[in-house]
């Protein structure tokens, strides 16, 4: 038996993976946050930071496989140690959850099921650029120039899909529950690895609750900007009626022309 399996058959060893495996999740996160907020800047800013990951796929996909791991792993974890928990205890509580544990520690599979669906949405909208998920039409197309070079306009693509409110609602929602997830996971995955005492408990609670915070202000407060057209709104106008120009039929065109004439 080698030492993943001995990991994987105790308890224990599942807890580790969770809690390991939710802080590479939780360094993701950040990251990720930081490059989102560059829409905050000039569209060449996002633009070329976009463009740069995209000139390293080894790295990019290096990334990805690594969080797809992750992502199985936690996933995985959670649900072998509830359905352990559930074994443990044939017979449910007589109040809903167990007592003293709070609303967010009851909901985190549920939570973090919604989640990894929310990311399964996020993908097909800025990775795959699906059709039809982001309330606005194809991305796929949407370029702008960067050092007299074509690259995928992803400042554009941010700004037009913030505009859309169903798309805004749905994730600030996901936020919510990240929110959620998080203010609980992270306390948790210290307790995990052996840090609760009654020193460094209190500490670690509102650490984490204070870096949910921080995430749940920051990833809401990007679309809400867009929405509010606080931010990229001209930008938007122009790039959503340039392609109705270049696909106007020819007679209309020349239509348009001998009017100016």
């Amino acid at each position: 038996m080698n030492i993943f399996d001995r990991i994987w058959n105790s308890s224990l060893g599942k807890k580790y993976l969770m809690a390991l495996t939710g802080a590479a999740l939780f360094v993701f996160l950040i990251g990720h946050l930081l490059g989102n907020l560059q829409i905050f800047g000039p569209p060449e800013l996002i633009n070329g930071y976009a463009h740069f990951l995209k000139s390293k796929p080894a790295m990019v996909w290096g990334a990805r496989l690594g969080l797809l791991a992750c992502v199985a792993l936690h996933i995985a974890s959670a649900v072998t140690l509830a359905q352990l928990n559930a074994t443990a205890r044939p017979q449910a509580y007589a109040t809903k959850g167990a007592y003293g544990a709070s609303t967010a520690s009851q909901y985190m599979l549920p939570t973090g099921i919604v989640i990894v669906s929310f990311v399964v949405y996020h993908l097909a909208h800025f990775t795959v650029l699906l059709p039809g998920v982001n309330g606005v039409g194809d991305f796929s197309n949407l370029k702008a120039t960067l050092h007299h070079e074509q690259v995928p306009d992803v400042y554009g693509m941010m700004v037009l899909g913030f505009e859309v409110g169903w798309v805004v609602l749905f994730y600030l929602v996901a936020q919510a529950l990240l929110f959620m997830h998080l203010n609980h996971g992270l306390a948790a995955m210290f307790q995990s690895l052996g840090f609760r005492d009654h020193v460094w408990w209190p500490r670690i609670q509102f650490l984490a609750r204070a870096a949910s915070v921080a995430l749940l202000i920051g990833y809401c407060i990007i679309p809400l900007a867009i929405y509010l057209r606080l931010v990229g709104h001209d930008y938007a106008e122009m790039i959503r009626f340039k392609p109705k120009a270049q696909t106007a039929p020819p007679a209309l065109v020349a239509a348009q022309g001998k009017e100016a004439k």
